[in-house]
């Protein structure tokens, strides 16, 4: 199993600065991704913006979005900026798309929290067209430099749908921030979607995770507080799965292998560039 390490992006009033550094720092470590989470309506960076910096501190490192709110985008600018850090980064993007669940997240006018898995299969068709190469609507020009790939598409979700789309139109899955015991269904799900569908291989399945070094309790309170939108029963569970500290990470580690996570990406709760080398001697 690949361990990669997150961005702290969505630390809340994280310092900015600090995210070139931190993800050389973590390719220098040998984590195998750098991972981002994604809202609008709380003080944090942009994933897009976080990983683009990381693109360009960076020269081996895997980038994953885990997960970026698709339906909150007008589909031809998000295609753009994947298109953007991908080619900045040599290919290295893979983009993470979620639905969302905060109604405040949905700030783009005309695009609300309603319909929107419907919404995503409409913008994964208009990714892919701009991705190849095809003419903006309304335009004779491409949005995307000649050269532009298809990017690979993990998706997250914990129903039948968001299974379903994995193995329609996805390349893998991104498990949600519970631990592996609640993600390990999940998981055979969407290996049976693929199945059914009559997909060659195995889908790729991406795991995360909270953990601390530093002041794990000030851990807990971020993650609380990153979550607690969505009802204290959710914040609750997000702040208790924080690894807090080498053992319990390492625990974590052994509990994601066991489900036959391909990837798992350990997201941090602060900001200090120290706990990317705890991090490493812990989990590397």
């Amino acid at each position: 199993m690949k361990i990669g390490i997150g961005l702290p992006n969505q630390v809340r009033n994280v310092r900015a600065a600090v995210i070139p550094e931190w993800a050389r720092r973590s390719e220098k470590a040998g984590f195998s991704s750098l991972g981002t989470l994604g809202r609008i309506a709380y003080p944090g960076v942009m994933d897009t913006v976080a990983l683009a910096a990381a693109a360009g501190a960076t020269s081996t490192i895997g980038l994953v979005s885990t997960v970026l709110l698709g339906p909150v985008w007008p589909s031809v600018i998000l295609a753009k900026e994947a298109a953007s850090i991908d080619v900045i980064s040599g290919g290295r993007l893979t983009l993470g798309l979620g639905l969302g669940g905060r109604p405040d997240d949905f700030v783009a006018e005309g695009l609300g929290p309603r319909g929107t898995g419907k919404r995503l299969d409409a913008d994964i068709e208009m990714f892919r067209r701009v991705w190849a190469g095809e003419p903006v609507p309304g335009s004779d020009n491409a949005a995307v430099p000649a050269g532009s790939r298809q990017i690979p598409l993990l998706f997250g979700g914990m129903a039948q749908a968001s299974f379903d789309r994995v193995a329609r139109a996805g390349d893998g899955c991104v498990g949600a921030t519970v631990p592996a015991s609640m993600v390990a269904p999940v998981f055979e799900s969407v290996r049976a979607a693929w199945r059914e569908a009559g997909r060659e291989g195995s889908p790729r399945l991406v795991a995360i995770a909270y953990f601390a070094f530093g002041d794990i309790d000030a851990g807990r309170a971020n993650v609380h507080d990153y979550y607690v939108a969505l009802g204290a029963e959710m914040a609750d569970l997000g702040a208790a799965g924080v690894s807090g500290g080498a053992d319990a990470v390492r625990a974590t580690i052994d509990s994601f292998a066991e489900i036959g996570t391909d990837e798992l990406i350990l997201h941090p709760t602060l900001d200090s560039l120290d706990e990317v080398a705890r991090l490493a001697e812990a989990a590397l």
